[in-house]
């Protein structure tokens, strides 16, 4: 009975360590929010290099638009997402998701309050890092 008892517990251990590592969605990075917000408010900024603003390793970082989808979020990076900002439902931000070995490893929400960012139709690499920053539209 001893052994069924630890048997049962240990199954539940290891179950929701699993589902805990199934469902991480990378650390909300609140700084990177912090710098790429303030940079918007400088009208002289016209472009980001984000390699200057992030201080962990990605080879991948994706920009997502007002109302994207959850499903449209995964089918482009690949990698089951929760998206924990719902921006499918949202005006007010641009996502953008860095992925790095195929794991996605941070995320930021981008104020649109200063203006909207040019969505490049493919993932930002380390190498090609520049958010173009376009206030014309207010």
């Amino acid at each position: 009975m001893r052994k069924l008892v630890f048997g049962a517990f240990f199954l539940i251990i290891l179950v929701s360590i699993l589902v805990s590592f199934s469902l991480y969605n990378g650390k909300h990075n609140k700084e990177l929010e912090e710098s790429i917000n303030s940079a918007f408010k400088e009208n002289s900024v016209e472009k980001i290099d984000l390699n200057s603003l992030t201080d962990f390793d990605w080879d991948k970082a994706y920009i997502f638009p007002p109302y994207t989808p959850q499903e449209s979020i995964n089918e482009q990076i690949g990698i089951n997402f929760k998206d924990p900002s719902s921006i499918d439902y949202r005006d007010d931000i641009y996502l953008i998701v860095f992925v790095n070995h195929d794991k996605v490893v941070q995320y930021a929400e981008i104020s649109r309050e200063n203006g909207d960012v040019s969505t490049p139709d493919d993932a930002l690499t380390p190498s090609n890092a520049t958010l173009k920053i376009n206030r014309d539209v207010f």
